[in-house]
């Protein structure tokens, strides 16, 4: 697959999970040819994952080159000049046209400016396009900035229904353009409020529906009911955790890509203090903490402690903004009191007369309902079904920013997250088949990583510790584990590229190759003659190379999730190649 669209997380590998969220609208997607999906709108805060989300989907439509071509803007926070937005608008969405049907994904990297778009709708014969460079041109010529806008924000559904073709419309941090666009071309004093209500009609479009995001809920919503009412765009409503499994696959996929060692249990423990949620795990395990090891227990718990505490963190650096631009409009100790109380107790409503009892407040129930509705319109409270009741946002992420930012000035004492964090884990080790139970669910699908975070962990081992079948003189040989790849290409003499799914140096000269299946049914001969052809080439390979020892001995072995047949076992005797169906976890201390 290829990603026209630069994904923000990165690596392609590190967006996990989300199968439920995929599957929904993948299927919302699939009314679009048929004209039965509606716009919609996903709410989240911010890293929780949905600009990767909204990527990955137009990734895969462009990929799949179907009957909907995707259209991706982010509108960023950045002041722009009312017709300048209008032109950056419109030639994003022409160029990721064209890149669409010429199969040209540098166009959406570096789009095309109008010059050039003409020039491409002249050799293509689209008139249409001909016409919207030019009148766009001439409307900023003679300072029509609203046609210009009118030209670019239509254009998805105009050409839509001129060439009965579909569209999807993503356009990410909806809630900017109320912000960011100004009519005066200095961006000073003439900040326009009411783009947003531009898209009121074309938001209801069948052809070209609208998928947008927004970081700031609270904002948007007002926005969208402002602007966008009678609920144009279908709420949808994105929870930035993962499940615990889905989680536990994050962490081992992040501590690959930071090349942090971590041993099984850690990796549990990084999970369940993380509470699932990626961007703290990718926190974790990106820190800078000092004393940072992430193969204890102790180091864990202080890793995640330092992230969460100190100021300068990753992770206490952003939600610092975020509380900091949710805060403006209430910052005292009352409503910081009401904040904290509320996101701790976040499983049930609270009414203004409640936090009053409560809490011991001493300001009256009037004061407290106009808090808490501030508080609602920061992002940081949700309203109920009655008008009197409220309730802290499900977020535990959020609870320990607020705890360790807000608990020492409203209790005067200083909260001690590392003891939660010790007693959390205490009562998750009490449970250690359900432990073992987490990392065996995640074999099927992950075995690769775990493998691989499992040698890193462990470091000193015999190959007899995860494999069967090697002689005696190998599998009691101990290997210091100095480095671990995973999936190396290398190339075969007629240039075919070949790749290794695990590859273990010791410091012994000694290389551990490993070949991963993860399936229900046993592997056959087929797969592993295969997997031996490819182990032949590789050896020969490495041992051509310059920088590799000549007396570097190469040891094969076959992990497969779903067993093998008799003669695929009888081969790998025959031919010293180890063998395996589980993994022997190491637990660390």
């Amino acid at each position: 697959m290829k990603y026209p669209l630069p994904e923000r997380i990165g690596e392609p590998e590190l967006l996990v999970g989300r199968e439920k969220e995929f599957a929904l609208f993948h299927k919302w997607i699939g009314g679009i040819p048929k004209r039965i999906s509606k716009s919609r709108v996903i709410l989240a805060r911010r890293k929780s994952g949905k600009t990767a989300f909204i990527q990955r989907l137009f990734n895969q439509l462009w990929n799949e080159n179907g009957k909907i071509i995707p259209f991706f803007f982010e509108i960023t926070e950045t002041k722009k000049w009312f017709p300048i937005f209008a032109i950056d608008y419109f030639c994003n969405f022409v160029s990721q046209y064209i890149s669409f049907v010429e199969r040209d994904d540098t166009l959406i990297r570096k789009p095309l400016n109008l010059k050039q778009i003409r020039v491409w709708a002249e050799a293509n014969g689209n008139d249409y396009l001909v016409s919207d460079v030019d009148s766009l041109l001439n409307d900023k010529k003679n300072r029509a900035y609203d046609l210009m806008w009118k030209t670019a924000y239509t254009a998805p559904e105009s050409y839509a229904a001129i060439f009965d073709i579909r569209f999807l419309v993503i356009i990410d941090e909806f809630q900017n353009i109320t912000e960011y666009i100004y009519r005066d071309e200095g961006c000073e004093t003439a900040k326009d409020e009411t783009l947003a209500g531009s898209f009121h009609g074309v938001s209801e479009s069948k052809i070209a529906p609208m998928l947008v995001t927004g970081s700031y809920v609270g904002w948007l919503v007002g926005i969208l009911d402002q602007y966008l009412e009678a609920g144009r765009l279908k709420r949808f409503f994105l929870n930035p955790y993962l499940t615990p499994e889905e989680g536990l696959e994050a962490v081992f996929k992040y501590s690959e890509y930071y090349e942090e060692a971590v041993t099984s249990e850690a990796a549990i423990q990084i999970n369940q203090l993380c509470q699932s949620d990626p961007f703290f795990i990718s926190c974790v395990m990106g820190s800078e903490f000092e004393g940072k090891d992430l193969t204890t227990r102790e180091g864990v718990v202080d890793t995640v402690n330092f992230e969460i505490s100190d100021r300068k963190s990753e992770m206490s650096m952003t939600w610092g903004e975020y509380i900091e631009l949710t805060l403006q409009r209430v910052n005292d100790i009352h409503a910081k009191t009401i904040l904290l109380h509320t996101s701790k107790h976040a499983d049930r409503y609270w009414t203004p007369k409640e936090l009053k009892e409560t809490l011991g407040l001493d300001i009256t129930v009037q004061e407290i309902q106009h808090k808490l509705r501030t508080l609602v319109k920061a992002d940081l409270l949700t309203e109920g079904v009655s008008d009197i009741d409220f309730r802290g946002l499900q977020d535990g992420t959020l609870y320990l920013i607020l705890r360790n930012r807000f608990e020492k000035e409203i209790s005067s004492f200083e909260p001690d997250l590392r003891k939660d964090f010790h007693e959390e884990l205490d009562r998750l080790q009490r449970d250690k088949k359900s432990l073992q139970g987490r990392l065996n669910n995640l074999v099927g699908k992950f075995a690769e990583y775990q493998l691989a975070t499992d040698f890193r962990s462990r470091k000193r081992f015999t190959p007899s510790t995860y494999f069967d079948g090697f002689p005696d003189e190998i599998k009691s040989v101990e290997l210091n584990i100095v480095d671990v790849k995973l999936r190396v290409k290398f190339q075969r003499p007629d240039g075919k590229e070949m790749e290794i799914d695990i590859l273990a140096e010791s410091d012994c000269g000694r290389v551990l190759v490993v070949e991963v299946k993860k399936t229900k049914d046993k592997i056959g001969l087929d797969s592993v003659e295969h997997f031996y052809e490819k182990f032949r080439f590789y050896a020969a390979y490495s041992k051509d190379k310059t920088d590799l020892s000549k007396d570097q001995t190469v040891l094969p072995a076959f992990f497969s999730t779903g067993g093998f047949t008799h003669d695929a076992l009888l081969f790998c005797k025959n031919n010293t190649i180890g063998t395996s169906e589980k993994i022997v976890w190491y637990m660390g201390s």
